[in-house]
């Protein structure tokens, strides 16, 4: 999807985004045809990621930041009884506030601030109980996404969400649930013709 417009530029049914042949069948005629993206969001799939760069070398990957806090609350839980995880959820409570470069600033020393407090001793504890372990890949998973977090602050036009895809993903089901009973050698078509149709 162009993140500027909002417009589908290509799409396909049954494509398996966490297996790098399926990814690369689907990207590469886009870049034959002449497709140059100069950044791309994402959810944080590494497939993705790595299918883009081998693909397009200096492209810039923002992570979609919806992505980061939904997962790393989830990982957090909603009461938290560990004051570490208290103090990381409230971080990941503040991700969709950084608007300008001086939240960006605040989040960072905030993030460092945790980081040196308990997320060390983290990474080195041997304890392996699920609430832990949780904690574990939710600061894995920030410290991960970090260096493409804020690629929006050097160009505005860098989406710092995928909510435009979800959206046109959320109508593309909607209009599909009418049509449950379609063959399945029918439904590559059925998409086909959808994303040519109604590419907003």
């Amino acid at each position: 999807m162009d993140g500027i417009n909002h417009t589908a530029i290509a799409g396909i049914y049954g494509l398996n985004e966490n297996n790098s042949a399926h990814l690369h069948s689907f990207f590469a005629p886009l870049k034959k045809h002449g497709l140059d993206p100069k950044s791309c969001t994402i959810d944080g799939n590494p497939q993705m990621a790595r299918v883009l760069q081998e693909l397009w070398p200096n492209i810039i990957i923002q992570r979609c930041l919806v992505h980061v806090q939904r997962q790393g609350l989830m990982w957090c839980r909603s009461k938290p009884k560990r004051i570490d995880a208290q103090y990381l959820r409230d971080i990941f409570l503040s991700v969709m506030s950084i608007n300008t470069k001086d939240e960006r600033n605040k989040f960072l020393k905030g993030l460092y601030e945790w980081e040196k407090k308990f997320g060390e001793s983290i990474s080195r504890s041997p304890e392996r109980g699920r609430v832990f372990s949780d904690i574990k890949r939710a600061r894995s998973m920030l410290l991960n996404a970090l260096p493409d977090m804020f690629h929006y602050f050097a160009d505005a036009n860098i989406p710092r969400t995928t909510n435009g895809l979800e959206g046109y993903f959320s109508r593309l089901k909607d209009n599909y649930r009418d049509h449950r009973g379609l063959a399945p050698h029918k439904r590559y078509n059925y998409f086909k013709w959808y994303f040519h149709l109604k590419p907003k």
